[in-house]
């Protein structure tokens, strides 16, 4: 299976009733860890779940998404369709997940100011906009190997044989791409507003 691409813009609130809604279909281990967010941080899980449920319809014909597990280091997984792997990624106003037969890493960052002397000691670049693509290539490869993010601030290491990295474009003032196995380029990244997704 080519990997699949899924994004969302989340340009407004969630109503109440949308975020009750959204939280009965999570996992309960994840519906855990977001009851102990504050209200106005739960709107981009609650939504990355919900672009998983899509994606999954439209990849696997599934009305309602498997158990899901997570690894020891935090990474979920579908203990009974080991075929079917995903990743997830979210930042302050936008989701990003990505389906495929094989581990993947993905992740969407907003731009934003980051200080001269964090950019020249972390990444070595000089602007924000190559800091975050930098950024986000480390965490899609660190999650895309299960290692954790934690792994992520060491230096880079250069793509390893048989690791591919592709740079996506998803919407103005972000960052975003995939970490893969696959040589063949992603496809079509499917791009949703917020009230088309719901």
């Amino acid at each position: 299976m080519a990997i699949s691409l899924w994004a969302a813009r989340l340009e407004r609130a969630l109503t109440a009733q949308e975020m009750e809604a959204m939280e009965a279909m999570m996992p309960p281990w994840r519906r855990e860890r977001l009851l102990n967010l504050p209200k106005e941080k739960q709107r981009e899980p609650l939504c990355a779940y919900m672009i998983l449920r899509l994606a999954l319809w439209e990849t696997q014909n599934w009305k309602e998404p498997p158990e899901m597990a997570v690894t020891e280091m935090g990474k979920p997984y579908f203990p009974d369709y080991p075929s079917v792997r995903f990743n997830l990624s979210h930042t302050s106003g936008a989701v990003l997940v990505g389906v495929s037969d094989q581990d993947i890493g993905v992740d969407i960052e907003k731009i934003r100011p980051v200080s001269r002397r964090s950019m020249q000691r972390l990444a070595g670049v000089e602007t924000e906009q190559e800091f975050f693509q930098n950024w986000v290539r480390r965490e899609a490869r660190a999650k895309r190997g299960g290692s954790g993010v934690g792994t992520m601030m060491r230096s880079e290491t250069p793509l390893q044989y048989g690791e591919f990295y592709y740079e996506l474009e998803t919407f103005p003032g972000y960052a975003a791409g995939v970490a893969t196995r696959d040589r063949t380029p992603p496809g079509k990244l499917r791009r949703y507003s917020l009230d088309e997704m719901l």
